[in-house]
């Protein structure tokens, strides 16, 4: 890939390496969420076709194309509800079966959290379908969240309620 024929994207993002070379990044760098049951993110990488097929049936859009063309979940669109329609729209053996877990993703509460700052939100509980976010009553303070890790399935409803965009996720593989 040249200059010329460069797409938008990367070119307004100031990647101009080329296609081979983004995709070698994405096998080592990527820090992203790949769709729910997807194998390891280098067999990922090496035989995802980028076809589109898996961010077509997403019903929560919260599946789109990342950098150099594979797919990639933005918690900023919705919540996974692990429907497993990316899963069946794959042609690509890029997924492990659904009846394993979907991923070993869970949240993390940053510390620009409001109610770390004494400002009253529990607008991550309210979202929680799993209930997996809880608040505990402080003396003389707001109530600060607890979360229950095993209950937490990792769905992202809480990322995009929250008012601070203080809740990540994060993949408790990569962090072993």
């Amino acid at each position: 890939m040249t200059v010329e024929n460069l797409p938008r994207r990367q070119f307004l993002r100031g990647k101009f390496s080329t296609l081979s070379c983004l995709e070698n990044n994405q096998k080592q760098n990527f820090v992203g969420i790949r769709p729910p049951w997807s194998v390891e993110n280098s067999i990922f990488v090496a035989r995802c076709t980028r076809c589109g097929d898996c961010l077509s049936v997403c019903e929560t859009n919260i599946l789109v194309k990342g950098d150099a063309g594979f797919p990639e979940v933005r918690f900023d669109n919705g919540e996974c509800t692990f429907c497993g329609k990316c899963v069946d729209a794959c042609k690509q053996p890029i997924f492990y079966p659904r009846d394993q877990l979907p991923w070993s993703h869970k949240i993390d509460i940053s510390v620009s959290c409001l109610t770390l700052h004494r400002i009253e939100c529990r607008t991550c509980q309210d979202n929680c379908p799993a209930n997996a976010i809880r608040f505990k009553l402080q003396m003389g303070g707001v109530a600060q969240p607890l979360v229950n890790f095993d209950a937490c399935n990792g769905c992202g409803a809480c990322v995009q309620g929250c008012p601070v965009n203080a809740i990540t996720m994060n993949d408790l593989k990569q962090n072993e």
